[in-house]
């Protein structure tokens, strides 16, 4: 089985490491694996160091013309991202491959062109029950749902180390997010949140990694509520898991999230999780794996980090059931032996 691997994004978020996973456990169980990405960026590098075959292209024509040319050499393409997918649906007359998507957005789907595209696509896949239900409810039929992996945790860094070192950690319980600066992860009711922990504690620093659009305004909210002691703003970090081993509890004040990958490299650290209950994420906390919270209201938000650091048996029970779900549902074995399935009835 020949599998092309299609990711055209610019930066390195969860969805290009899923393609490494994915290129990954291909890999291992003996499938033939290619990528197609963007010339010169990150998922380029991380592909090129693990030896895998690349074809990099500087624009989606250069997508086109390698899908016109050589497409027939593939069984599969597997698109990473609406966008690319687009691109192997117009070149389907020619390169007759069965065509699959991972859709991780919950979004709804918008205007009919995008529609028509997804059934015209050979299997949809979905990353949580959230976004299968939206893509139902916009008509797109037969959604598989295969979730996102996860590895174990390799442990802290010197790096990692070095960055925190500035904010003076020892002694204080570490609440931290990975989370873009975007509305719909909702940073301000994070900011909020914060507010009213420290009206409950003062033994702690919040790290927020991220970037995006909304950090000026998150930074003036900090400054505004006097919360610049123990609200840190930490940016993009390039290799982000090394820091997960030095929290204590972790949050997300999502309104929509498609599953929550970052939740799950958490669960993986045995940190336990506050979240709202957005689309995915729901899923993932329910059975006692994490506190869910309602979107918007960072009053539960703040008392369910609160629990976790006063109760040491909660924090315990709680990370311990979310380490040993996602061992067993999401590492790269489990998950790439769902999608080989997918594909080998696509194909028969």
């Amino acid at each position: 089985m020949n599998v092309l691997e299609l990711n055209f994004e610019r930066g390195w978020r969860g969805g290009e490491r899923q393609t490494i996973y994915n290129m990954e456990g291909f890999r291992h169980a003996g499938i033939n694996v290619s990528l197609v990405c963007r010339e010169g960026f990150e998922l380029e590098e991380k592909a090129s160091n693990r030896g895998f075959n690349i074809h990099t292209f500087n624009t989606v024509w250069g997508v086109v013309g390698h899908l016109i040319a050589k497409g027939r050499q593939y069984d599969i393409l597997h698109a990473q991202t609406s966008h690319i997918l687009t691109y192997c649906i117009l070149t389907k007359p020619f390169h007759r491959c069965k065509i699959v998507l991972s859709r991780r957005v919950v979004f709804k789907p918008k205007g009919m062109l995008t529609l028509l595209k997804y059934r015209l696509t050979d299997r949809v896949v979905g990353i949580s029950t959230a976004i299968k239900r939206v893509l139902k409810l916009s008509g797109v039929r037969d959604v598989a749902v295969i979730t996102d992996m996860v590895v174990e945790s390799k442990g802290t860094t010197d790096i990692a180390q070095q960055i925190v070192d500035p904010y003076k950690l020892q002694g204080k319980h570490v609440v931290a997010t990975v989370s873009m600066l975007t509305p719909d992860k909702d940073p301000l009711t994070m900011v909020d949140t914060i507010k009213l922990l420290l009206k409950k504690r003062s033994d702690f620093v919040f790290l927020h990694f991220g970037q995006g659009e909304l950090k000026e305004q998150v930074q003036a909210k900090i400054n505004a509520e006097g919360l610049q002691d123990v609200y840190k703003l930490m940016g993009y970090q390039k290799e982000i898991e090394p820091f997960y081993p030095l929290f204590d509890v972790f949050v997300m004040s999502s309104k929509q999230e498609g599953l929550g990958s970052s939740v799950l490299d958490a669960f993986m650290n045995k940190v336990p999780v506050v979240a709202t209950n957005a689309g995915g994420l729901k899923e993932l906390l329910s059975e006692g794996r994490g506190i869910p919270c309602s979107v918007g209201v960072p009053e539960q938000i703040a008392e369910g980090i609160n629990r976790l650091l006063e109760d040491g048996e909660l924090h315990e029970r709680t990370a311990t059931r979310a380490y040993s779900y996602a061992v067993r549902r999401h590492s790269i074995k489990a998950v790439t032996e769902q999608y080989h399935e997918l594909f080998k009835d696509l194909l028969n």
